[in-house]
């Protein structure tokens, strides 16, 4: 990367910094880590990690909490407001925003999220904003955070064109899904964009059936003016992610599993369009069909009559193997850039839904 020089001023927002300001780093105790991050981080209590006019751009967000506590990777919600609006665009739980899905940690490390040692989570997506920035936390869980650490990189004088998009991120959640309804990782967005990523959470819901794969579903993209189909489609889960035939655990800096418990039925997968990504235009939404395969005959006692399943692409009748509709808890973080204004989002999913069956 060639570096070009430029009139931009670089600064960090801290706990003992919390406006980046020049000159006043590391003070508290006579600069002896006096003051490095949040303490008593309350139920119900919201902190504001970074607040600064522009124009200019984040540029790398990290952020730890004691390890081992599920209940608060998913009721700590990181929150960003871009330019004075009051709507965010971003609100997610912190343990998705990083990367790994069910409130688990786990060693992961990609091109724009990691959570390294399953400890120390980073963002690397760039954040271009034109007047203002704003980001948040808020402890919705039942139990105090003890310690907070966190340092926001930005930079400030950045000379931004007139089409930069905004980053956004949306968290939803569905426990379980119905049958024959494809699950929507994002929907009821509005104007000019461009799709960069995806983290699924599945859950296996079919007991006596987790031997059986789950991994059918098709991701769709539906762009602009689609209505019935999708000008995107892909061919099933595990291909999304860039693997076939099922998947083991494994990471790349743009896709892979990073959770596969079988044994449990937990699954975390990831796919960053680094190389690929979705443009719109006018519209966006996103879904993943509820579709397994696996034994016919479970299937067919599973269903009765059928209906639900049918022969499995590439199959004769003796391999006895079919496709399968499912109904499994799903949960997803959609990452995309667009222009403002943001469309508010559908309402977080309550405490109770986001922490029911995490590990």
């Amino acid at each position: 990367m060639i570096y070009e020089l430029k009139n931009i001023k670089s600064r960090a927002a801290t706990f003992e910094n919390k406006h980046g300001e020049a000159g006043q780093g590391g003070k508290t105790r006579k600069g002896r880590k006096g003051s490095p991050c949040i303490e008593h981080f309350m139920p119900g209590n919201q902190a504001v990690l970074l607040e600064t006019e522009g124009p200019g751009m984040v540029r790398h967000i990290w952020l730890t909490i004691p390890p081992n506590h599920p209940e608060h990777l998913r009721n700590m919600i990181l929150r960003i407001y871009w330019d004075g609006q009051e709507t965010p665009s971003v609100e997610v739980p912190i343990g998705d925003f990083f990367g790994v899905a069910h409130g688990l940690q786990r060693h992961l490390i990609t091109r724009y999220i990691t959570m390294q040692d399953g400890r120390g989570f980073n963002c690397h997506f760039p954040m271009p904003f034109q007047k203002h920035a704003k980001i948040t936390v808020e402890n919705d869980s039942d139990s105090e955070i003890e310690l907070v650490f966190y340092q926001i990189d930005y930079s400030l004088g950045d000379e931004l064109g007139e089409n930069v998009g905004y980053f956004h991120a949306q968290f939803r959640r569905q426990n379980p899904c119905p049958l024959n309804t494809d699950y929507t990782i994002l929907d009821g967005i509005e104007g000019k964009g461009v799709y960069v990523g995806t983290v699924l959470g599945i859950r296996n819901c079919f007991e006596g059936h987790l031997d059986e794969w789950w991994g059918e579903g098709e991701v769709k993209f539906y762009i602009d003016d689609d209505e019935a189909f999708p000008t995107i489609c892909g061919t099933g889960t595990e291909d999304y992610i860039g693997s076939g035939w099922g998947t083991e655990e494994t990471v790349t800096p743009d896709k892979g599993a990073v959770v596969m418990d079988n044994e449990r039925g937990y699954y975390s997968l990831f796919r960053f369009h680094i190389d690929d990504p979705i443009y719109f235009q006018k519209r966006l939404k996103v879904t993943i069909q509820q579709l397994g395969a696996g034994n016919e005959e479970k299937a067919r006692k599973f269903y009765g009559q059928e209906g639900n399943y049918y022969r499995a692409v590439g199959t004769k009748e003796s391999d006895g193997i079919c496709i399968f509709e499912r109904s499994d808890d799903y949960s997803s973080v959609a990452y995309w850039y667009q222009e403002l204004p943001t469309v508010p989002f559908p309402a977080l999913p309550s405490k109770t839904v986001r922490e029911e069956n995490i590990m």
